[in-house]
């Protein structure tokens, strides 16, 4: 604080920046856990910085989260322990204006994070920092450690990657309205023929119930077999479910409550019109930022 009462210059730079700089731990990591982590290792090492020196705030800021991201990244994959089932990302409730900034909205969505989970850390920093944040080569270059002209090999190689795995067909919000209350009907009435209609032949399911009973141990594929699983699941638990349409991650969702409790999200990719990925997250330790919103910006 200074002396009369505001915050000194160093932290009003920072907070002006914060949304922005958890957006991008966020997304090299795919856990809010570790990018609020992050955040904080990020303002220890910007208190040692005079704001009046530094002529690009905004990419040294960028600059000293990723590092200190890429970092978690090396301890985190030492430290990953065996998970019963497929691992996906810790969902995170965004307002509705996220999903007007499409290319924002695509960056976050579970799919993407699923995505940038199969590029190394280097590569996932720099597609992250290039394609969604705009940074220039040289600024990416300091960030990572690598050469510029490396740098521009690398985003080449990681834009082809992903370029074979995003979404290719633009959504109306009618589309997507659509398949949202297919599913909420289907989870409140167990009627399944609405969301059977909507969904592709290879639809995939994945489901991160944290172990246990509450995980389903692999992934499944085909329309056919995903409502098998979606007709074992209501069964078993009657007309004790509730859905409420929202925006997950960018992209629309619903969360599931049972007797009242909240007991998962499941996120869908919807491309062309119809539903062709299915992401259930029941594991409670990934649930606390479904809770309040989740503010993301570039």
């Amino acid at each position: 604080m200074t002396g009369d009462g505001r915050p000194d210059p160093a932290t009003e730079v920072f907070v002006a920046h914060r949304n922005l700089l958890f957006t991008v731990a966020y997304e090299l990591l795919g856990s809010a856990a570790d990018a609020e982590d992050v955040l904080q290792e990020a303002w220890l090492r910007w208190r040692s910085f005079d704001p009046g020196t530094v002529r690009n705030r905004r990419a040294c800021l960028v600059r000293i989260t990723t590092r200190q991201a890429l970092a978690r990244l090396c301890t985190l994959a030492r430290r990953r322990e065996p998970h019963h089932g497929p691992r996906l990302p810790e969902p995170a409730l965004t307002p509705y204006g996220a999903a007007e900034d499409a290319e924002l909205a695509a960056s976050v969505s579970l799919a993407m994070l699923l995505v940038l989970d199969t590029l190394t850390p280097t590569e996932r920093a720099v597609f992250v920092l290039r394609e969604v944040f705009a940074l220039a080569y040289d600024e990416i270059a300091r960030a990572v450690g690598e050469d510029p002209a490396a740098v521009r090999q690398i985003a080449h190689r990681a834009r082809a990657h992903v370029a074979a795995r995003r979404p290719r067909d633009p959504v109306s919000p009618a589309q997507t309205r659509a398949a949202v209350a297919a599913f909420r009907h289907a989870i409140e009435t167990g009627d399944l023929r609405k969301p059977l209609d909507i969904l592709v032949p290879d639809v995939v399911l994945l489901n991160d119930g944290g172990g246990g009973t509450r995980a389903i141990p692999h992934r499944v594929v085909g329309a056919g077999k995903v409502m098998l699983v979606l007709a074992a699941g209501l069964r078993m638990v009657g007309a004790r479910l509730t859905a409420q349409p929202v925006h997950v991650n960018g992209g629309p969702a619903v969360i599931i409550r049972l007797d009242g409790e909240m007991d998962g999200v499941a996120a869908l990719r919807i491309d062309g019109g119809r539903v062709t990925g299915l992401y259930s997250v029941r594991n409670p330790g990934k649930l606390s930022r479904l809770r309040r919103e989740t503010a993301v910006t570039r």
